[in-house]
């Protein structure tokens, strides 16, 4: 999701001040006599072979920690939870495949969905997990104010039995499936206020140690009724982008997060790790003149844009960009062209791809009345084609972006004048001004978080109750399959839709690979297509990783 909603270039620092700081981190994984004494595991360290070192980027650190409650797994950067279990999973295809679940079924009205659980679960305190767990859980995330995760569709949830589970619905939304495939099970008997830092789950992982701001270590659970983790340890450090890129230079690192920025230089010993993704940067384009507000969050925002309030602006700078070429430029290649926020899910639109083509761009505008002006600017009625776009500044990546979208914009007489700011600068333009956001979930539900009418996300403003049906119609269907041709048709259903050739409400620039230096030894299974946040989604099936 966009990084509003998570409001909650320096230089490289000194390998050997690194040291300082990860020294005493690394003696803190060694307190069982398992863990090396300061040497991450593999590439050559004859350190234990069961554990592995990760080095996330500090906005990873769950705030709220490892609670289900407020967002741990099935928050905004989804992903599975390690401590605790879920209903089901996914798969790499986007199916679905059980986890605490040993069948499900949906009604033919879609309003109820019944699970039936196992039985021989227990939490790590040794407790059963029943029915009335997930009851519990589903109800108290769904009245959390402080929760990530949007459940107010759930209208009860009721337990026949220790194993059965029915899910009543206020609205059909066969999205749901992909929420629970993230939402960890807590015990109700021992969920408090303290249950953040010291979680008790019946997922793969144990949590042992949680120092705020610096690493978390979860070690594997002996009692999980699965597979056996084949990685007994796993240590999470968090650092800034360049304290990873040093602490994989000095060796203290097996999988380190980094950028295409850094990607050029790689340590010796190691290589890049390059996972595909619907991470995807798009500029939003307000739709209407402004003159209107609208209220988000308990304020109120100024709406529209002269320039972009023009449909020919906005279809123009949707066939302007030569993605291709960003991905190239920008990405150093580590990257996809993006043309929706749905790339390769099953529920994408071919409707959203547009050709790069400027000469068509360039006659699209004359034809609405834009003549360039001395400047090569166009103008039309006396006003010049200029556009304010915002970017995070602290996003190297997004900065690379804007500026290669502002001179690729220029080449069809378009000025976009870019600007670094932080996100409670952004906030107040978010649907006036182009904005450079980042989005992308394993879910169709994103479709109608940026399309939809009555969403917040819906930063173009964009409202068409042709549009509003189509989404509406694609959650309310009772086969999850059967709703693809419907959140479509909502990118383009042969006469209007939110598609470049129609109301190109965004323009998508790239999905971004998310990368990491890792060991050369350590092997990683295979990964599903990552969400937005370079984080957590990496470790998703880190109980299968292990080292050569």
């Amino acid at each position: 999701m966009n990084d509003l909603t998570r409001r909650n270039f320096i230089g490289l620092a000194a390998v050997g001040g690194l040291g300082l700081t990860l020294g005493p981190l690394l003696s803190a994984c060694s307190q069982d006599g398992n863990a090396g004494t300061g040497s991450a595991a593999g590439a050559g360290s004859n350190a234990d072979l069961s554990q592995v070192i990760i080095v996330m980027g500090t906005g990873s650190e769950p705030s709220a920690g490892f609670d289900p409650f407020f967002g741990w797994g099935c928050g905004e950067h989804g992903h599975e939870p390690l401590i605790q279990s879920t209903l089901i999973t996914t798969t790499k295809d986007m199916g679905f495949e059980n986890d605490l679940a040993t069948s499900y079924s949906n009604s033919n009205d879609g309003l109820t969905w019944t699970f039936k659980i196992r039985p021989d679960v227990q939490f790590s305190n040794n407790t059963p997990l029943t029915a009335k767990d997930v009851a519990y859980t589903l109800k108290g995330i769904r009245d959390n104010e402080g929760s990530e995760t949007d459940l107010s569709m759930i209208k009860d949830v009721e337990t026949p039995d220790d194993t059965t589970v029915v899910i009543q619905l206020l609205r059909p939304y066969n999205a749901l499936l992909y929420t629970l495939a993230l939402v960890g099970i807590v015990p109700a008997a021992a969920h408090g206020a303290d249950y953040g830092e010291r979680p008790i789950g019946s997922g793969r992982y144990l949590l042992e140690q949680w120092d705020r701001g610096q690493q978390v270590i979860f070690t594997a659970n002996p009692g999980y009724y699965g597979t056996a983790p084949k990685m007994q340890r796993v240590i999470v450090l968090f650092m800034a982008e360049d304290a990873a890129l040093a602490a994989a230079r000095a060796g203290q690192a097996d999988l380190a997060f980094t950028s295409a920025i850094f990607s050029n230089q790689t340590p010796a010993d190691y290589e890049i790790f390059a996972c595909k993704s619907v991470d995807s940067r798009g500029i939003s384009l307000p739709t209407s003149a402004p003159g209107k507000t609208k209220e988000s969050d308990g304020t109120s925002y100024p709406v529209g844009n002269s320039v972009t309030a023009d449909i020919a602006i906005r279809r123009a700078l949707n066939m302007a960009i030569d993605r291709d070429l960003m991905v190239s430029n920008v990405l150093n290649g580590y990257g996809s062209p993006a043309f929706s926020v749905s790339d390769g899910m099953p529920w994408a639109s071919k409707d959203m791809v547009v050709a790069t083509d400027i000469a068509a761009a360039k006659k699209l505008l004359a034809d609405a009345g834009w003549t360039n002006g001395s400047d090569g600017i166009a103008v039309k009625d006396g006003a010049r084609a200029s556009l304010d776009l915002y970017y995070s500044a602290s996003d190297s990546v997004r900065q690379a972006l804007a500026a290669e979208f502002s001179n690729q914009a220029k080449l069809v007489g378009i000025e976009v004048k870019t600007h670094g700011a932080s996100w409670d600068e952004i906030y107040p333009r978010q649907f006036s001004d182009l904005v450079l956001w980042g989005w992308g979930s394993n879910s169709p539900a994103e479709l109608y978080s940026l399309y939809h009418s009555s969403s917040s996300g819906n930063f173009p403003c964009y409202y068409n109750k042709t549009v509003d049906k189509h989404l509406d119609d694609a959650l309310a269907t009772v086969k999850v399959e059967d709703s693809y041709p419907l959140w479509q048709a909502a990118a383009w259903d042969g006469k209007e839709g939110v598609a470049p050739k129609g109301a190109a409400t965004w323009v998508w620039l790239a999905n971004v690979d998310h990368l990491y230096f890792k060991k050369k030894n350590l092997l990683i299974a295979e990964q599903k297509l990552h969400p937005h946040g370079h984080g957590w989604s990496v470790v998703n099936d880190v109980d299968q990783w292990s080292w050569s």
